[in-house]
């Protein structure tokens, strides 16, 4: 029969705690960033941010979460990039074409027309991981644009709709002197096709359209043009449009906290990243699909096919830029 020496169990015991509190001493503690979007609060968009916090959390079992603010909450939604990159804010969630005043190369890493024409989002997906689009949109924040940024894109929201009116539009020359909410590279173009262009976010869109600041807008499309209410005020629905037919959203984050991760918290920052993007997508799609039907049967929308003319004009004119 085995003695049992007190002395000898109470050092093993010692030498085990000591081991689990170096251990527990080296891992990192818990953090909160306060991170912020270009989105309004109650839009889809906003919701793919929340989805991206949410997998953070429960991925790194609470050690890392995210305080994802909507628009205007820190600052205002188009200086959400310069203050991540100055630390005022640890992070954000918008889209690399509202950047084009910096470098106009940044519309390239949201898949506007400006990208290569033709691909879907899995197509952008490839390029950006298989083909060298990350190294690249890493580049152009850092080096070129001098911004302490690392990006990611987590969000496809797309292919999107030509945009609201007040009437119906029947060809090219109708949208003559138009004033229509654009944004990006994108208002450079229509301004070639003869639209008056106003660069606003998307909480300003419809208090824009009551003042008749703007005749017209494009959004998304779908649920996202639902619940921002654009059949209060417009009843007239175009689609498709050339100008986002594939558009990806980033989240980014400053460099120092990007560095501040261990290696498995930035894997898991990764994982997280992709798994919002495809979860989130396919939700999404099922929303658009039920928001159209609730725009046409419950609210009298009319949803219209684009005229051709419109978006050969369009295409024509990216090809002259």
């Amino acid at each position: 029969m085995r003695r049992f020496t007190p002395g000898v169990a109470l050092t093993a015991f010692a030498a085990a705690l000591a081991i689990a509190s170096s251990a527990l001493a080296q891992q990192p503690a818990p953090r909160t960033l306060k991170m912020q979007s270009t989105w309004p609060a109650s839009s889809t968009l906003q919701e793919n941010f929340k989805m991206f916090a949410e997998k953070m959390d429960k991925l790194t079992a609470g050690q890392i979460k995210i305080e994802a603010l909507a628009a205007g909450q820190v600052v205002p939604p188009f200086e959400i990039l310069d203050a991540t990159a100055k630390k005022v804010i640890d992070g954000g969630h918008g889209v690399a074409y509202y950047w084009i005043g910096k470098n106009r190369a940044a519309t390239l890493f949201a898949s506007t027309p400006a990208g290569p024409f033709g691909m879907d989002q899995m197509d952008f997906l490839g390029w950006m991981y298989e083909g060298g689009g990350w190294e690249l949109y890493n580049e152009l924040y850092q080096k070129e644009m001098k911004l302490n940024v690392v990006p990611f894109p987590v969000m496809p929201s797309g292919p999107q709709a030509f945009g609201w009116f007040k009437r119906p539009i029947k060809n090219l020359a109708d949208l003559k002197g138009m004033k229509c909410r654009q944004t990006g590279i994108v208002n450079d173009i229509f301004t070639r096709m003869g639209m008056n262009t106003v660069n606003l976010p998307g909480g300003e869109i419809i208090p824009s359209a009551q003042r008749g600041v703007i005749d017209c807008a494009e959004w998304v499309g779908g649920v996202e043009d639902l619940r921002m209410g654009f059949h209060n005020v417009w009843k007239y629905h175009y689609t498709p449009g050339m100008h986002e037919p594939s558009v990806i959203a980033e989240v980014f984050f400053n460099g120092d906290v990007w560095k501040s991760f261990t290696p498995q918290q930035q894997d898991i920052t990764r994982a997280a990243v992709n798994d919002t993007f495809i979860r989130w997508w396919v939700r999404w799609q099922k929303q658009n699909a039920d928001a159209l039907k609730e725009m046409q049967e419950k609210h009298g929308v009319k949803v219209m096919r684009t005229p051709p003319d419109i978006l050969t004009a369009f295409l024509k004119a990216w090809d002259e830029m």
